[in-house]
């Protein structure tokens, strides 16, 4: 498995983005002539990769090298799943299906917790954006003590059309939001369920809440407003895996 999350130099990056690496975003110096990397740019504008403009010491700081010519890339060090994956999980188990969709979880550490609770609740697989949140990082692996090996990830461009599409399949989409009436231990967990995360500060977007069948509330009594992300994952998830296992029945 190659753990370098780093590509740099002109003629690599260029060379990543004519294969099939998983190249998530590009970063580029400012004062390098763009008439230089042309083909690079029409490449990562060709399949949707964002490409920012930093200062050359960024680069510096982001990859630990200085001959990087002013070109850099992060690389996801796992491969990604298709969602065909996930369903044959589910039929493997012989249980309805069970997914997570994240939308917009951007700490590592976050998305590498919540595929261990993934592995340890059951869940078939997990959903996240193609841009804007963490990728598959060897600091995810690390944090996941080796559930990103067993919970297949999906990446995919647009989560609205995604839940959209998952909805015409038989799933129902379950989101947290502290402003929602029914609590989360309501939660029907023998459906094919989706649970929906928003991200760390923010929560979920609009129209990912808007798509939402239900909403639940995670009670709290102290003074803090909200849980970690990777806490209310698995609050839900274990919600869902209570539902299909209670007490005395056999968990596998």
């Amino acid at each position: 498995m190659n753990e370098n999350e780093w590509l740099t130099g002109r003629n690599p990056v260029f060379e990543a983005l004519h294969s099939s690496a998983s190249v998530q975003k590009i970063w580029v110096a400012q004062g390098v002539k763009k008439g230089a990397i042309q083909g690079l740019i029409s490449k990562a504008k060709e399949r949707n990769i964002v490409i920012t403009y930093v200062p050359r010491k960024k680069i510096d700081q982001l990859t630990g090298v200085q001959n990087h010519q002013g070109i850099a890339a992060s690389v996801s060090a796992y491969a990604y799943a298709e969602m065909d994956a996930l369903f044959d999980r589910a039929a493997q188990k012989g249980q309805a299906p069970f997914f997570i969709l994240l939308d917009g979880i951007e700490d590592p550490q976050n998305l590498g917790t919540i595929l261990r609770s993934a592995d340890a609740a059951g869940a078939d697989g997990v959903i996240i954006p193609k841009h804007g949140a963490s990728g598959l990082t060897g600091a995810v692996a690390k944090v996941s003590s080796g559930a990103i090996e067993h919970v297949p990830v999906v990446k995919v461009t647009n989560l609205v059309r995604t839940m959209e599409r998952l909805k015409k399949e038989g799933f129902w989409m379950v989101g947290t939001d502290a402003r929602a009436e029914a609590d989360y231990r309501e939660l029907d967990g023998d459906m094919p369920v989706v649970l929906v995360i928003g991200s760390e500060g923010k929560g979920m977007s609009r129209l990912v809440r808007e798509a939402c069948d239900f909403l639940y509330r995670i009670p709290m009594s102290g003074e803090v407003s909200s849980l970690n992300a990777a806490v209310s994952c698995s609050l839900l998830m274990y919600e869902v895996q209570r539902k299909r296992h209670p007490l005395g029945g056999a968990t596998r």
